[in-house]
């Protein structure tokens, strides 16, 4: 991993890319998505402070979980611009988000559990299939598994 100087203060988008593991498109992606921020030079170059590399820590470590890049982007814009995220912060953003993914878990547990059901019909036509109609949310109003438009 490239080190940089303790002098210096500010990074490239090479320097930050390389630092991070994190793609330069990747970067200006998370910048047009109001993710991390930078300033330009008079030769309209991105500078990044170095606390962007624990904002794109932070943001890497919520995507690898299936927070929403929304819903990172509103998290990270309650915490102040001119610091890094600290592990407080995080133990903060991660508990508003354990609802949300503790539901995930539990409908890819569903999903598992009856996934054999499904591959055994064959047809996803069942009026309680568990993959296209769970808990037969549909069964009332339709016949079969499927919504048409």
């Amino acid at each position: 991993m490239p080190q940089i100087h303790e002098n210096v203060h500010e990074l490239t988008v090479g320097q930050l890319s390389a630092r991070s593991g994190v793609a330069v498109s990747a970067l200006h992606f998370y910048e047009t998505k109001g993710l991390i921020s930078s300033r330009r030079t008079a030769g309209n170059q991105r500078r990044y402070t170095r606390a962007t590399l624990r904002r794109v820590a932070f943001v890497r470590a919520a995507q690898r979980v299936g927070i929403p890049l929304a819903d990172i982007r509103d998290a990270l814009a309650r915490l102040p611009e001119e610091r890094t995220p600290t592990r407080e912060d995080w133990a903060q953003l991660s508990e508003a988000w354990r609802a949300e993914l503790d539901e995930r878990i539990s409908r890819l547990s569903r999903l598992r559990d009856h996934l054999s059901d499904c591959i055994g019909c064959g047809c996803l036509s069942m009026k309680n299939c568990a993959l296209s109609n769970p808990d037969d949310a549909f069964g009332q109003k339709l016949s079969g598994s499927r919504l048409s438009s």
